[in-house]
């Protein structure tokens, strides 16, 4: 029992080896009640957002939440689809919180998200390793389904909604820095990419109202947070039209956005923009369709957005494109990129998505990424190897034909490029000074303090009499391909 504790707690931090991230609850609440909760979520941004709702619903049914998983009444997996390899990760896991109910069958175990809703009551059924399923709309839910279970059932729910957004719920915030913030913006995708299983795990797209996302900001920054990030499976499609006679008064540094009668996201970059001059924006993630020149001004007129996009490109060959169902062409891409340069600067961030051997790729269409990447300069990229996903149009539509050798050695080269020009990217930092956000402290030391800059590069520095949540101005002496090295401009 002991070895399978140790092998629990080594997987709650980072599989690296998938580059798929694992968050754990790590907020201790201890009210005395009965039951604990235990949250894990594995793969993006979108996931470890939506944790933080499930976690507010269920303290204000009473649960406490714990750290540690040998504690809880309750463990929810919060899941990724995006991979094969990030499905069979969460199956390694359920199979070892299986192991410690055989001693503790009163605990509860629960699926959420992507995974459920793609597999739904397979789960329950079939395979019978879990109690609970909640696909990504189902989260209100959630305390009805443990009672369910609480009565001897299994549980499932994997509606979903074209109108839920769960925009009046406050995110219990986990994992937290108390520096940097989620704030989601929209649910769903209407994009189509033939590879994606998204469309289908979380719906149809849907924009959440734009005054809750600026009283959440505004919240966030009172509370002491400095950095937000708007989170959308496609944030450039952001659309919102207010309700006559429905619509939220905003203080007065805000007015002048209320003009708009049909918000897009140019407009709501700008209103959170106006939140408070020290707070700044992120965002992701941009679709090349989508990003307008107005979004480009918008963060070129507000020093708190962040100079940084990510942009996934996915490919640099415009036959894979179509096949891929991207809905853009190469040039269109490189259209994109040059609006980015020109409106923002050669300093502004860009980063990259990118899948190696795709559905009958050839050696030539895979140079064509590679010659793309060598255009545009990536600071960084999320790089797979094509894994086909039941239910997409690319399962049903085409052969998965190239041989996994093939595929993980177009990887190792596209990831092999990248790292060669995220170095050259990091080298031309060295002697400039940036405006750094202190996140804490770094990894390496804890005489060194670790915060990021507009470009979403991270910056180390010696911590001297500095502390987290504060902006400091740096200047880079050195560099790595994932870092830059520096100290603090007096």
């Amino acid at each position: 029992m002991q070895e399978l504790i140790k092998e629990l707690n080594i997987l709650s931090e980072v599989n690296a080896e998938e580059n798929c991230e694992v968050f754990k609850t790590s907020v201790e609440q201890n009210t005395g009640r009965q039951r604990k909760l235990y949250v894990e979520s594995y793969g993006c941004q979108m996931n470890f957002s939506d944790s933080e709702i499930v976690t507010s619903i269920m303290q204000k049914e009473g649960f406490d939440t714990t750290s540690d998983f040998q504690k809880a009444d309750v463990i929810l997996l919060n899941t990724c689809s995006i991979r094969d390899k990030a499905e069979q990760t969460v199956r390694k896991r359920l199979t070892q919180f299986n192991t410690i109910k055989k001693s503790k069958p009163e605990l509860l175990i629960g699926v959420l998200g992507c995974m459920a809703e793609r597999l739904k009551s397979k789960l329950l059924e079939e395979e019978k390793i879990v109690d609970l399923v909640a696909g990504p709309d189902a989260y209100r839910d959630l305390p009805n389904l443990v009672r369910q279970v609480d009565e001897g059932q299994r549980s499932v729910n994997t509606f979903l909604s074209r109108e839920e957004t769960y925009a009046d719920i406050s995110p219990v915030r986990l994992n937290s820095n108390g520096v940097t913030a989620f704030i989601s913006i929209m649910r769903g995708c209407d994009n189509m990419c033939s590879f994606c299983v998204v469309p289908f795990t979380r719906g149809r797209e849907r924009s959440r109202d734009p005054y809750s996302i600026i009283n959440e900001a505004k919240t966030l920054f009172e509370q002491g947070y400095r950095e937000v990030t708007l989170l959308g499976q496609n944030v450039d499609s952001y659309k919102w039209s207010p309700e006559v006679n429905n619509k939220a008064r905003l203080d007065a540094r805000l007015e002048k956005a209320e003009v708009f009668k049909v918000i897009n996201f140019a407009n709501l970059l700008e209103m959170v923009a106006l939140v408070n001059p020290d707070l700044r924006i992120r965002f992701s993630t941009s679709h090349p369709k989508d990003i307008t020149d107005e979004v480009l001004h918008t963060m070129k007129k507000y020093d708190n957005i962040c100079k940084y996009i990510h942009l996934p490109a996915q490919s640099g060959n415009t036959r894979v494109l179509e096949l891929m169902n991207r809905t853009y062409t190469r040039d269109w891409y490189i259209n994109r990129v040059n609006a980015i340069r020109r409106i923002l600067g050669e300093d502004c961030g860009i980063s990259s998505d990118m899948i190696a051997g795709f559905c009958t790729e050839t050696e030539e269409e895979h140079q064509d990424t590679l010659t793309l990447m060598d255009y545009v300069k990536y600071d960084f990229s999320y790089m797979f190897y094509y894994s086909e996903r039941p239910g997409t149009l690319a399962a049903k539509k085409f052969k998965d034909d190239i041989p996994l050798e093939v595929k993980k050695k177009r990887l190792q080269e596209i990831i092999e490029k990248q790292q060669t020009i995220s170095t050259e990217r990091n080298r031309k930092d060295i002697g400039k000074v940036f405006k750094v956000l202190v996140e804490g402290t770094s990894k390496r030391s804890v005489e060194d303090l670790q915060g990021r800059n507009s470009a979403n590069k991270v910056v180390i520095f010696p911590k001297e009499t500095y502390s987290k949540g504060e902006y400091v101005n740096v200047r880079v002496k050195d560099c790595t391909a994932a870092t830059l090295l520096g100290e603090a401009v007096k």
